[in-house]
């Protein structure tokens, strides 16, 4: 675990050093956020706060895995997707900062990109990977083969996650948190498959935990969607590109609660007028609710770390160090 390791803390060092920087650019660039009339009222006092703060925690994970001198072609395919995604979010936050208002591009189109950014490294894993539509059990004791089905759900998982991530990026330090916890257990559960896995989901951990610096309450900075939709591509890209897509799937438990939320209050409030949450995603809900957002963050934080425990005590994961 030298090299995994390695990309860790250089990514955390150079998310630190670099965070004060980036900040001052993007304030004198005037790329500030521009708060929703759909947020609780408490959230009106962070407008214009610098956005792109993605920025740093890509460059950061890029330091960390050049250090660690480790990068394989599945790896670098999944760097290459996550670099998609962060392009996407960059053009959004640009147009939301240059505009004025809470929205950048409309869904449909950012899901179109979304969708052909998957279907590309999709394509990628058909050419390169040995039986492409095999995946691994929850428990990695068999093995499951969907067939053609395999990339229908595939780029739906990438889709997924990535706003996945990024509905739950709304409140000061959560999604770095939750990213920090999950990247290392992911890391942990692709090991050895290839090692360029787990040092890039490790050098992502990194970059995460050393934007908290900057991003914790109260935030000098956001990540953006340039930061949020990259970070759950490259979740969803590692899971792919190693088989363990259920697995993932249950270290980002907290991530796929918070977008079902919202599919459930769309849902109930179109079906039968009334909502089941006050507010979503559902971090919402809690704010309207009472509790503080740093009550709600550190809260999420212990529960994802909890539950990443839990999953991979349960795959047999830490038997490897006994």
């Amino acid at each position: 675990m030298t090299k995994p390791a390695i990309a860790f803390l250089v990514s955390v060092l150079v998310a630190i050093v670099i965070g004060p920087k980036a900040i001052e650019i993007l304030s004198k660039l005037r790329l500030r956020q521009t708060i929703s009339e759909d947020v609780p009222e408490r959230h009106r006092s962070k407008a214009g706060t610098p956005i792109m703060g993605g920025l740093v925690i890509l460059s950061s994970a890029a330091c960390g895995m050049w250090f660690s001198g480790v990068v394989d072609s599945k790896s670098l395919a999944v760097a290459v997707m996550t670099l998609g995604f962060a392009a996407l979010g960059f053009l959004d936050d640009y147009l939301i900062a240059s505009r004025g208002k809470s929205l950048g591009l409309k869904a449909r189109q950012k899901l179109l990109v979304q969708s052909l950014l998957a279907i590309g490294f999709v394509a990628w894993v058909h050419g390169n990977l040995d039986r492409p539509t095999v995946i691994l059990s929850i428990r990695e004791n068999s093995e499951l083969d969907l067939g053609w089905a395999f990339y229908p759900l595939a780029v739906l998982f990438i889709v997924g996650m990535s706003n996945a991530v990024n509905l739950t990026d709304g409140l000061d330090g959560l999604v770095g948190g939750l990213m920090t916890a999950t990247g290392l257990s992911l890391g942990l559960l692709v090991f050895g498959y290839p090692p360029g896995l787990t040092v890039l989901a490790w050098a992502i951990a990194g970059g995460c935990l050393g934007f908290l610096w900057h991003n914790s309450h109260p935030a000098k900075i956001f990540m953006g969607d340039t930061g949020s939709l990259a970070l759950g591509a490259a979740l969803a890209g590692i899971a792919i590109a190693s088989r363990r897509e259920l697995g993932a799937l249950l270290l980002s438990a907290i991530f796929v609660i918070e977008a079902v939320s919202v599919i459930i209050q769309v849902v109930s409030f179109k079906t039968t007028g009334k909502r089941v949450f006050k507010m979503t995603p559902i971090h919402h809900h809690f704010e309207k609710s009472g509790f503080s957002e740093v009550k709600i963050v550190s809260g999420f934080w212990i529960l994802q770390i909890l539950i990443c425990f839990a999953i991979l005590t349960w795959l047999g994961v830490f038997e490897i160090w006994n």
